[in-house]
């Protein structure tokens, strides 16, 4: 199919949005990405890209880019939660390029990216709702008339409204974990690059380096029996942070302890979208399979969407039967994703002592004996290669 001069409309300017709207325009489309906040912008937190989302950079053009950015990881470090000594080390570099960055400098990359080449923004647009009872999809946004559009794609996240129009409204279930996540300057070079993981008894903590090592990224996960809110932007104490983590020792108990911000939210799962697509109008991202932290693989899961409908909406003869093929492609890798997500969590969060002494030897038993077995069991999710369609 031809998409020099097709008209498509893209919801959300987040990872997904803006790599669909680069890959979309460099075939010749003309796009627009229609975003609520008033600039491109994104809260301070960190991300971790492996070579399967890295290979969408690069062939997005933007891996050169990505590389300045970021910085390379060794892979993961599972650490004992008292004192923080290495229980297993994942040398997950054998697959590729891990990037470690900073989520608002891989926004600006994909925003520049797709400026250059000629999309559209339409900033500080809220659509409150989308309508699907033509060919023509139909947003609403608030004090203008509707708006009838030629192709749609929702990257709007979480709340999606693509995915309320074409599923209703799905009620999300609290998972009993909650999220706590600050950034801390540090001294460069102080803390190694690899994402190390501390794991202790109900809860876990997640430590890496952004911006050439100059800036320590943390998030911490607790069990907790209720949670009303969902979302990112939950302005929480400093130090109730502390006291949640305060039985880890060195050396998170030294980072805590600088902590002067932090943001808390709860942890909801939601159900993989089982429609993806209407009349020419389809999800992308978060939007259709929202997943949990414990592998680090939502905004790759939203560069392999992008890429692969793109690619979809160039090579078939239709938009029903492209949007059908993306559907068919990506659906059941991301099921996989989320359900391995989902279940990586229990793993860190061992409470009996005696259970959670007796897993880590075996842990360290396994690195020693074999140090590549529990690297391979990965292998299917990090040389995934998208653009090789």
């Amino acid at each position: 199919m031809n998409l020099i001069g097709r008209e498509i409309t893209i919801l959300g300017a987040g990872v997904a949005g803006l790599a669909a709207a680069r890959a979309l325009a460099m075939r010749g489309a003309s796009v627009r990405v229609i975003e609520q906040a008033p600039e491109v912008t994104e809260v301070g937190a960190g991300l971790q890209i492996s070579p399967n989302g890295g290979v969408v950079l690069e062939a997005l053009g933007l891996g050169k880019a990505f590389e300045e950015i970021s910085t390379a990881s060794r892979g993961a470090v599972l650490r004992d939660y008292a004192r923080g000594a290495e229980v297993l080390r994942l040398d997950l570099a054998k697959f590729g390029r891990f990037g470690l960055v900073h989520r608002a400098d891989l926004i600006g990359v994909l925003e520049q990216g797709a400026r250059e080449a000629g999309v559209r923004f339409d900033l500080g647009v809220h659509v409150a709702s989308v309508h699907l009872n033509s060919r023509e999809p139909v947003i609403f946004v608030d004090g203008k008339d509707p708006e009838r559009l030629p192709f749609l794609i929702a990257a709007d996240g979480l709340h999606s409204r693509l995915r309320a129009a074409l599923s209703g409204e799905s009620t999300p279930e609290f998972t009993g974990h909650v999220a706590w996540r600050a950034l801390l300057p540090i001294e460069k070079g102080s803390v190694a690059p690899e994402a190390h993981v501390f794991m202790g008894p109900g809860k876990h903590l997640v430590a890496y380096p952004l911006r050439d090592g100059t800036l320590l990224n943390l998030v911490g996960v607790q069990e907790r029996r209720e949670w009303a809110e969902e979302g990112w932007n939950h302005r929480g104490d400093p130090d109730t942070f502390r006291k949640v983590f305060s039985d880890f020792g060195h050396p998170v108990r030294g980072w805590l302890e600088q902590v002067q911000d932090v943001m808390v939210w709860g942890l909801f799962k939601h159900p993989v979208a089982t429609e993806w697509y209407g009349w020419n109008a389809v999800l992308a991202g978060d939007a259709a399979h929202p997943t949990l932290p414990f592998l680090a693989q939502g905004a790759c899961l939203g560069l392999e969407d992008a890429w692969v409908l793109a690619h979809a909406l160039a090579t078939h003869d239709s938009v029903a039967a492209a949007l059908a093929w993306y559907q068919d492609i990506r659906a059941p890798r991301a099921r996989r994703i989320v359900d391995a997500a989902t279940s990586n969590a229990r793993n860190y969060h061992l409470r009996a002592a005696p259970i959670r002494a007796i897993a880590h030897t075996g842990l360290r038993m396994i690195g020693q004996a074999s140090p590549d077995f529990m690297v391979d069991r990965f292998e299917w999710l990090y040389t995934h290669d998208v653009t090789a369609y």
